[in-house]
């Protein structure tokens, strides 16, 4: 979260001010979902993310509950049945590059006729599969891809055009670990969803962005609250929103635009993210396992020569001030999470201290 947006919330915490500067005498987390102070609150959080992510008018943006998980299987419930014959299972194809695509495949099979159309599970899921090699069924409703895998560090950096792949399928993506970090082209989606926890705000808000015509095709047994054509139409009132995660979002939606916007995110993100693999890739302790192409901009996995070191590192590095840099239990070493709200100060630290560390443990 971004310094500033904290210390505004704070200072908001027990009497929220509207546009005008005008205290209402009470804290967000107090105020009515339904209440005309909150629905200024939204209204603005959802036309700012629009004018900031260059969402299209055709999309409907909406505001939702139960993290990427739970979209893994709304996702399906709500769009596997766009092709699908009566009291069949639609077809959803999937691409795996990680384990988040990979819990996507496995959560959808409840729902659809799920389809592995390609992996890179092979490599250790250090790539990602040609594009013009997925083997993407006809009768697919949608074609799933996480594109930024957190845990091992991959990123698609351009989306698949799956028009110029001879499908007429949706495109879904997971964004949650790479939304407001770079543009967004949205003529290659069907729908992106993602948490915000990661560049949007705090845990407990959920981001989905569809396109009109996905609409209104969910499966029978999904639940009112999470059929998207309700929570379209209730204008993500349906039920209690996640008020103040909503409330935090907007700020960060303001921050973001203060900053300059997502080109200007995208520059430093960059900038940020060229300083780190330089520094593991002209050092002789750290390595990085993932194909130059796909590298990830957000989440860096590194490994140490020798496991030995691991815990060394991690004391001198908290020591220093940098915190939470074990990598995932699943895959071992060093993870760096680079979101928006992390400055390239931060990242520089991180890279002296690594130098001085392979210094003293050469």
């Amino acid at each position: 979260m971004p310094e500033e947006v904290l210390v505004q919330a704070a200072s908001e915490m027990l009497d929220w001010p509207d546009a005008n500067g005008k205290r209402c005498g009470m804290g967000v987390m107090e105020m009515s979902h339904r209440g005309k102070e909150f629905t200024s609150i939204c209204a603005h959080a959802e036309s700012t993310l629009r004018s900031l992510l260059a969402v299209p008018a055709h999309f409907k943006i909406l505001f939702m509950q139960g993290g990427g998980l739970a979209e893994n299987a709304i996702v399906p419930m709500n769009l596997n049945a766009l092709r699908a014959q009566p009291g069949q299972r639609g077809q959803t194809d999937f691409v795996v590059t990680g384990s988040w695509s990979q819990k996507s495949l496995q959560e959808a099979g409840k729902y659809s006729d799920t389809h592995l159309a390609a992996s890179s599970q092979a490599s250790g899921f250090t790539d990602i599969p040609d594009p013009a090699s997925w083997e993407i069924r006809q009768g697919a409703s949608y074609v799933h891809i996480c594109s930024n895998e957190t845990i091992h560090g991959v990123e698609f950096q351009a989306l698949p055009d799956l028009k110029a792949l001879g499908s007429d399928a949706a495109l879904v993506v997971d964004f949650s670990s790479q939304v407001a970090s770079r543009p967004v082209e949205w003529s290659r989606i069907g729908l992106a969803f993602g948490g915000a926890q990661k560049n949007l705000g705090p845990a407990g808000l959920t981001l989905v962005v569809v396109r009109e015509d996905l609409l209104g095709h969910a499966m029978a047994i999904c639940p009112s609250a999470f059929n998207y054509q309700t929570v379209a139409a209730n204008g993500s009132m349906y039920n209690t929103p996640p008020t103040y995660a909503i409330y935090m979002a907007g700020l960060v939606f303001d921050w973001l635009q203060r900053q300059g916007g997502i080109a200007a995110m995208e520059v430093q993100n960059i900038s940020k993210a060229r300083a780190l693999y330089q520094a593991i890739d002209s050092s002789g302790l750290y390595s990085n396992p993932v194909a130059a192409h796909c590298r990830s901009r957000m989440n860096v996995p590194f490994f140490l020569r020798t496991e030995a070191l691991n815990d060394a590192f991690l004391s001198g590095a908290a020591a220093a001030g940098l915190l939470q840099l074990k990598g995932h239990k699943s895959v071992g070493g060093m993870r760096t999470s680079l979101y928006n709200a992390m400055p390239l100060t931060g990242v520089q630290a991180l890279v002296a201290y690594m130098q001085e560390f392979e210094r003293r443990h050469a």
